[in-house]
């Protein structure tokens, strides 16, 4: 099958397009409560009959539709969890769920995975390749993919490659913007503590301060992210709360830091984390205090590989856009871990579609999603 009659062909499924993502636009739910997701999810896969349906990581899902078994296994997935935001949209079809919303676009990441089953299903007696689609909660939280992998979802049958896709209001309408190499950053979410011994501040030297530790603390930390990691590649430490001790008069017996990570390479993360617990010990040593370092939520950096985005970027043709890196995060990172992978930024601007990922007027015309179910079903291979 050749891409411009795919195209043709993916634009008639705009009205599935359009069902699927006004249904689950009305249901948000955040990770690991999606149920009602997994419901509408699983009642449509199920009438579309793969060859294997399975429940993996509590609410997420795995689908299976089996080639003629001369090509590869080809992984494609969607995050299904929302965020807690009111909605503000005024839409007809707006969130049903009080203080819940779809405002990161995974509602167009399920409808345009769902519609794509039903694509699969359609052009079954043609496929060459195994199509697994992983349906995943908890992007938005804790992170689901990582369960979702140790739960066997890219194993029986071993994937050999996976793609995935995020709406994004940056990215013009019609437009699918990638780039190889690293396109969303690696983050961490960290929790430094002290741990001292409280005193009476007028006999400081009976006590162990926390608070003047974790002072020298984080200077080391700036220290090391500007002397340790090299220039031109960019690298963030940011320290945003700090919490400690109970009164003017008495030595802190505990400060905690909340800070994160930011970097575009993996291996300088482990870098700098190594040279950043070096610094805790040194603390340790010079103040006679305890340190703990608490990460909280730890994705890695979503890396294209460079032969499938070559591969991707041929099927769209007119359609691609070189993508800029962004310092946010996707735990589809880790799904690049185990196999070779493309993580693609689906345009959604228009003139009436402006609204930034997370606010709570985000909002996107759903023929935006016509490219992206193009772009999976070119990437799938077909028998002649």
């Amino acid at each position: 099958m050749d891409q411009r009659s795919i195209e043709i062909e993916a634009e008639g499924y705009l009205d599935l397009l359009r069902t699927h993502r006004r249904a689950l636009h009305k249901i948000p739910e955040v990770g690991y409560t999606e149920e009602k997701t997994h419901a509408y999810l699983m009642e449509h896969l199920k009438a579309l009959a793969p060859d294997d349906l399975r429940v993996f990581a509590k609410t997420g899902i795995r689908a299976v539709f089996r080639g003629n078994g001369t090509g590869r296994v080809v992984a494609f997935r969607s995050d299904i969890d929302a965020l807690p935001v009111t909605e503000a949209t005024g839409c007809p079809f707006a969130s049903e769920h009080a203080g819940f919303m779809h405002a990161c676009g995974h509602d167009g990441h399920m409808a345009n995975l769902l519609t794509f089953a039903q694509w699969i299903a359609d052009h079954r007696d043609k496929l060459a390749d195994d199509v697994v689609l992983i349906f995943q909660p908890a992007e938005e939280t804790v992170g689901g993919a990582k369960p979702m992998i140790d739960e066997g979802a890219l194993e029986n049958p071993h994937v050999d490659v996976i793609y995935g896709m995020h709406m994004m209001p940056d990215v013009p309408k019609g437009k699918i913007a990638a780039c190889a190499g690293p396109i969303m950053a690696q983050t961490s979410e960290i929790n430094f503590i002290v741990r001292g011994k409280a005193a009476h501040g007028a006999t400081p030297h009976l006590g162990t301060d926390a608070i003047t530790a974790s002072a020298h603390m984080l200077t080391m930390f700036q220290s090391s992210v500007a002397r340790t990691v090299d220039p031109s590649q960019p690298a963030v430490l940011t320290v945003g709360k700090i919490t400690g001790g109970r009164q003017r008069n008495i030595l802190a017996e505990e400060v905690v830091m909340e800070g994160i990570v930011r970097t575009f390479s993996n291996d300088v993360y482990d870098k700098l984390e190594a040279r950043i617990l070096a610094d805790m010990k040194a603390v340790e040593t010079a103040f006679d205090v305890t340190t703990e370092m608490d990460k909280r939520v730890f994705y890695p950096c979503v890396n294209n590989d460079e032969t499938e985005f070559e591969r991707v970027k041929a099927v769209l043709g007119e359609r691609f856009m070189q993508a800029k890196p962004k310092t946010t995060a996707e735990d589809f990172s880790f799904y690049q871990l185990h196999a070779p992978g493309v993580f693609v930024f689906c345009g959604c601007m228009d003139e009436n579609h402006t609204a930034p990922l997370h606010a709570n007027t985000f909002d996107f015309d759903e023929t935006a999603l016509v490219p992206g179910l193009a772009l999976f079903a070119g990437l799938v291979r077909y028998t002649d």
